[in-house]
């Protein structure tokens, strides 16, 4: 696969509902356990809107958990669930405004339990800069993708207002 130009923090500090539906076609790169460099493009990710999105974990507001999503844009923020996935997460907008896209596939894995442990990405990878990374960050290689929307996936929970935004892009 092509080599992109690494994603400048700018990308990554916008509000998530610019950020998420630019992020689809671009170009995750990871670090391999024997130092290889993999290239997967993205192909399926859902934004998640701060303290008002009841979907989103900054809803019952900053933990120790949620910590990383009140950072600056460009970090990453991983989470366990059901006991056995580990949920890939880039942090965007501003300080003290806790947005973050879930990465939910890319190519070759779609589902975002399959893909990090694919990948091998777990807690380690909590609050890392996409920016200055040497083991994983995101690029863009100039190529054009029509983008789909639709609802989120997974969050009934959250009741029908908050579920049925269209906040999921995907190619």
């Amino acid at each position: 696969m092509k080599e992109g130009i690494r994603l400048s923090k700018d990308f990554y500090t916008r509000d998530v509902l610019e950020v998420a539906p630019d992020l689809p076609g671009k170009i995750l790169v990871i670090k391999l356990e024997d130092g290889s460099f993999k290239r997967f493009k993205i192909t399926e990710v859902e934004a998640y809107r701060g303290s008002e999105d009841r979907a989103c974990h900054a809803f019952r507001g900053r933990t120790p958990r949620t910590e990383i999503m009140y950072h600056e844009g460009g970090r990453l923020y991983i989470y366990f669930i059901y006991g056995m996935y580990w949920m890939l997460n880039i942090v965007t907008g501003d300080n003290n405004i806790p947005q973050a896209v879930l990465i939910r596939g890319v190519d070759g894995y779609p589902g975002p339990g399959k893909l990090t442990k694919s990948l091998g990405i777990d807690k380690s990878f909590y609050g890392e800069d996409l920016v200055l990374s040497e083991k994983i960050w995101v690029e863009d290689t100039g190529s054009v993708h029509t983008v789909k929307v639709g609802p989120r996936i997974g969050i009934d929970y959250a009741g029908e207002y908050w579920k049925s935004r269209p906040w999921r892009y995907y190619l």
